[in-house]
């Protein structure tokens, strides 16, 4: 069967939506409604709708430590309403706002993830147990993705670094891989081939133990909501978003680079590595400045999205032009 030329996570949104988009909300509206037309293309006029039902959806997470300096960015955080509208999940649909409208779908409860390879202690773990023997920490870290848009998220998690010592990996565990729920179902954008489902992806086992990685469970003191990765997902705040897995089912600790889907759908513009560098151009788009969702205006790209301090060792003597 001839597989359909996949949809390239590239798809950034209208010139429009950014340069004035309070303005232009304002002064749209009513043209809009008189002419019962959406405010955007793909975007619809019931944003404020799926934002309050998304949020309605999630429950708040009791005994989180504070974010302590060195994982606060101080910045100010995108409203919560954008980041659970405004979403690139193209397990639940390609459009921003297919997430949201399809998040429902998805039960994250019970939900268990197995793991599996190179660790002393395999197996299948209902999540509950996954998560109790470390302390929820709240992160404010900057989103940057690849189509060069940008947000200020407050994540609820546990260290990825934590977890994995806790594992025992053995002394061959060089990666680690992760890969989502596969259930057309739960997840309709499945139903199409627009990757090789399910979503994989990976991190070398330096950059896993980095105190920087994280696996959330929550946002805004909230549960995440199912659009936004429900109900573990990874955040690697110095690489580029698509690298931070959503509604993570299985985690694998292997001796050989793990295959990842952007990579091995369009190699050419999607590398392992994957960090934020302004000084290399996506194939088809700069990558030196960004566009704060909310803002007007374009900003500098930051090297490592600003987390150079805490993660350029990491890549010494790297080429970090073809290494990309």
């Amino acid at each position: 069967m001839r597989r359909i030329a996949p949809l390239l996570d590239n798809q950034v949104t209208d010139e429009s939506l950014y340069l004035g988009r309070r303005t232009f909300l304002k002064n749209s509206a009513t043209a809009a409604l008189v002419a019962g037309l959406p405010l955007f293309p793909g975007c619809g006029n019931d944003g404020n709708a799926k934002a309050e039902a998304a949020i309605s959806e999630t429950r708040p997470l009791a005994e989180i430590t504070p974010a302590p300096a060195r994982f606060r960015v101080d910045e100010p955080q995108t409203p919560e309403s954008d980041a659970t509208t405004y979403n690139n999940f193209y397990e639940m649909g390609t459009g921003k706002d297919d997430p949201a409208r399809n998040a429902h779908l998805l039960r994250s409860e019970p939900w268990s993830v197995t793991v599996e390879g190179e660790v002393a202690r395999p197996g299948v773990i209902p999540l509950e147990d996954f998560l109790r023997p470390h302390p929820l920490e709240e992160r404010i870290y900057r989103l940057r993705c690849v189509e060069a848009w940008s947000m200020v998220i407050p994540w609820v998690g546990i260290p990825l670094g934590d977890v994995l010592r806790r594992l025992e990996p053995t002394s061959k565990a060089k990666y680690v891989a992760f890969e989502t729920l596969l259930d057309p179902e739960q997840l309709p954008g499945q139903k199409r081939r627009v990757l090789d489902w399910p979503y994989r992806e990976g991190l070398r086992i330096d950059e896993a133990m980095n105190p920087l990685a994280l696996l959330a469970v929550g946002m805004y003191g909230r549960t995440l909501p199912g659009q936004n990765g429900a109900p573990l997902r990874l955040v690697v705040p110095w690489k580029y978003g698509f690298k931070s897995i959503k509604s993570i089912v299985r985690i694998r600790l292997q001796e050989e680079e793990p295959a990842t889907s952007w990579n091995l759908s369009a190699p050419r513009e999607y590398g392992f590595n994957a960090n934020v560098n302004p000084e290399v151009s996506h194939p088809r788009w700069s990558q030196a400045r960004e566009r704060r969702i909310g803002d007007w205006s374009k900003r500098p790209t930051l090297p490592f999205n600003g987390y150079a301090e805490q993660v350029a060792g990491l890549y010494a003597g790297m080429d970090l032009r073809r290494n990309f």
